[in-house]
């Protein structure tokens, strides 16, 4: 890797992949048969300080930057998809806004716990009816003297069974479409907060995914996330944090399926000789390492920019973007270079590439994603 790491990163890099490939990769093709939630992994991930990485020690975080992140998500990502998104969408969409957003009580109530890994945070924004058109929810939240009265549903809300804490959005005055909508903090257990039923998913299955139903429920009016109105800029701010977590677990993802391709090209005979021997497979596995290359790259590059508070919306959506798409075409080859094999539960590419498919479709699309770049690139 190309990239030059300080001390800090590498050591931080060599913690989590200890901890990745020791503890979670051994039992990540059990849990994917089972749907287990990885609650033990989660909490020995808040014992390290990875549940709320970007947050300053002051609220419990490790107050490490976000090379630092991406290196750890690539390295859980590359053991198991189903834990690497449970720890991105709790650090980049629901610790980061309420620590950019929320008030010195919503920063003493939620994030602190949340931050130091002792409750699980998620973020519920898409609707049925509305995903990449977040404008088109149909959630509302009416004032009622010192609380927010919620109706509506949200749909595909990762950890929405497991999380404690959810940072919802809701519209507070319709007639101001997107400027109407606000954000809120919500903890499980409200009156009228119900769990849906879990998504029977694909990949990442060991990752619960639910809807969330308000019917009248009640939120304390200091649980609101900003100012009335709030909510659209709140959301799209975590998303771009959110993109560089989704880009990281994809190359760690992408990790994983080169590390297979090579191993069993290695060892699988055919002609009389290894199939690593032949042409056709050694310029499919460098073109897995180059386009896996180009894609840390991305990530680095909109994660310090993240790290030297630069506007890095268009670079987050490029990272994502292009380490999304990568990491299926990774899948693909891989698959493609075991053969029958990679096709049988019996290794392990054959998860890696179900739970690379839906990294093109949360936190925005590839076709919102490429939205965003031309706006920045052309201008509206």
């Amino acid at each position: 890797m190309s990239y030059q790491l300080n001390e800090e990163q590498r050591m931080i890099r060599a913690m989590v992949r200890d901890l990745a490939r020791e503890v979670m990769l051994p039992t990540a093709a059990e849990r994917d048969h089972t749907k287990e939630f990885p609650a033990e992994n989660i909490k020995k991930m808040g014992d390290l300080g990875l549940m709320g990485m970007s947050i300053p020690p002051e609220y419990n975080g490790a107050g490490v930057d976000t090379i630092s992140y991406s290196l750890a998500l690539q390295e859980i990502g590359y053991a198991c998809a189903s834990t690497a998104v449970i720890m991105s969408v709790h650090n980049s969409v629901s610790c980061g806004p309420i620590y950019r957003f929320g008030s010195d009580f919503l920063k003493e109530k939620y994030l602190k716990p949340l931050a130091a890994g002792q409750l699980l945070g998620c973020f519920a924004l898409t609707e049925p009816g509305a995903g990449s058109d977040p404008a088109s929810q149909k959630s509302t939240a009416k004032r009622g003297g010192d609380t927010y009265i919620l109706n509506g549903t949200k749909a595909f809300v990762t950890s929405g069974k497991n999380a404690d804490v959810v940072v919802a959005t809701a519209y507070t005055d319709k007639s101001k479409r997107h400027r109407g909508i606000s954000a809120f903090v919500l903890e499980k257990g409200l009156p009228g907060f119900t769990v849906g039923p879990e998504e029977d998913k694909m990949g990442q299955r060991a990752s619960d995914t639910t809807s969330l139903i308000f019917e009248d429920c009640r939120v304390p009016a200091e649980n609101l996330l900003g100012e009335d109105g709030d909510g659209f800029i709140i959301a799209m701010t975590a998303l771009d944090e959110g993109r560089i977590g989704i880009a990281s677990m994809s190359v760690g993802i992408a990790q994983a399926c080169l590390d297979a391709a090579i191993g069993y090209a290695k060892e699988r005979d055919q002609f009389g000789s290894p199939i690593s021997k032949f042409q056709g497979i050694r310029w499919m596995i460098a073109d897995m390492a180059v386009q896996i290359e180009a894609a840390r790259l991305l990530t680095f590059n909109a994660a310090a920019m993240k790290d030297r508070g630069e506007r890095f919306t268009a670079e987050a959506s490029m990272a994502k973007l292009f380490a999304s798409e990568m990491a299926n075409k990774v899948a693909y080859q891989a698959l493609q270079i075991h053969g029958g094999y990679g096709y049988s539960k019996e290794y392990p590419v054959e998860r890696y590439y179900r739970d690379a498919r839906v990294t093109t479709i949360y936190e925005g699309t590839s076709e919102v994603q490429r939205i965003v770049i031309a706006n920045n690139v052309i201008g509206s």
